[in-house]
């Protein structure tokens, strides 16, 4: 079996709740659920946009730290609580990754982990 490298952001959910932002074995890299920072200036609670924005910026400090690069990025998942945002949230995810082109999907669903998030999304990444 690959070797495993668990990749922690600091957070302190991570040894509360028992996760890692992301965990690399072998050459597959899975992202747990991101949400934004949301700091009331440059990512607010209503906006989809900047906070899918957000957390597509962090994760690709992640997938660095792991050995990858947005480039790698096979799968996203997206989970909105708001549906009708889907044109703010497919154009800031277009921005990245309009000519890498993962797979993806995007659920409405009824809550998130805290009121001020929008959209949470995992990634999946292969490197070769």
């Amino acid at each position: 079996m690959s070797s495993r490298q668990n990749i922690l952001s600091g957070s302190p959910w991570e040894d509360r709740v028992g996760y890692c932002r992301a965990v690399r074995i072998g050459n597959l890299i899975e992202v747990a659920g991101t949400v934004a920072i949301v700091d009331g200036e440059t990512v607010r609670a209503d906006d989809a946009y900047a906070q899918t924005k957000n957390i597509i910026e962090r994760i690709a400090k992640v997938l660095e730290e792991a050995g990858a690069s947005l480039n790698d990025v096979v799968r996203t998942r997206m989970f909105t609580t708001d549906i009708s945002k889907f044109d703010d949230i497919g154009r800031a995810h277009g921005e990245f990754f309009r000519e890498i082109k993962p797979v993806t999907a995007i659920y409405e669903i009824r809550k998130l982990v805290a009121q001020e998030y929008l959209i949470e999304i995992e990634f999946t990444a292969v490197v070769e």
